[in-house]
């Protein structure tokens, strides 16, 4: 082994430094984000916290302004997550950032962790019956394997 191969850095032979969580307000996300946060905490592991607003052509094309409220959806969530850190902080202190994508959940997922530098992702279960036959994020997360994938229900 060279020298430069022993001081090339491999992300996640330490532990996670940057755990990536996506959230969409639903229940299963925010319990994923909150399973994300316990996990920064204890690894000392930056917690980025990404919505990914959806792409809709259809209905730009047809007027309606979906920019303005995947705008407001992000925001909200930012807001419940500054509330949530705050009421937290003096138990326990996580760093965190808060970061939107525009896409579709998978590949918007996939954008983030790879401009985070993501060592892992945590999403929630899709609430949704038609993923079991389809494929869920979270199934199409784990087979793109680069990144450890946590799953919580």
């Amino acid at each position: 082994m060279t020298h430069q191969q022993s001081t090339r850095f491999e992300r996640g032979t330490d532990g996670p430094k940057v755990i990536v969580v996506g959230v969409d307000g639903s229940e299963s996300s925010l319990r994923a984000a909150a399973y994300a946060g316990g996990l920064a905490r204890r690894q000392h592991a930056l917690l980025a916290v990404v919505y990914i607003q959806p792409v809709m052509a259809a209905g730009a094309a047809l007027g309606v302004p979906v920019a303005d409220a995947t705008d407001e959806i992000a925001e909200t969530l930012a807001r419940e997550i500054r509330l949530a850190a705050e009421r937290v902080k003096d138990i326990f202190e996580v760093r965190w950032e808060f970061h939107t994508f525009r896409g579709d959940p998978y590949n918007g997922l996939v954008t983030a962790a790879d401009e985070l530098k993501a060592d892992a992702v945590v999403v929630g279960a899709s609430e949704q019956a038609g993923h079991r036959f389809v494929g869920s994020v979270a199934i199409r997360l784990v087979k793109a394997g680069r990144w450890p994938v946590t799953v919580v229900p």
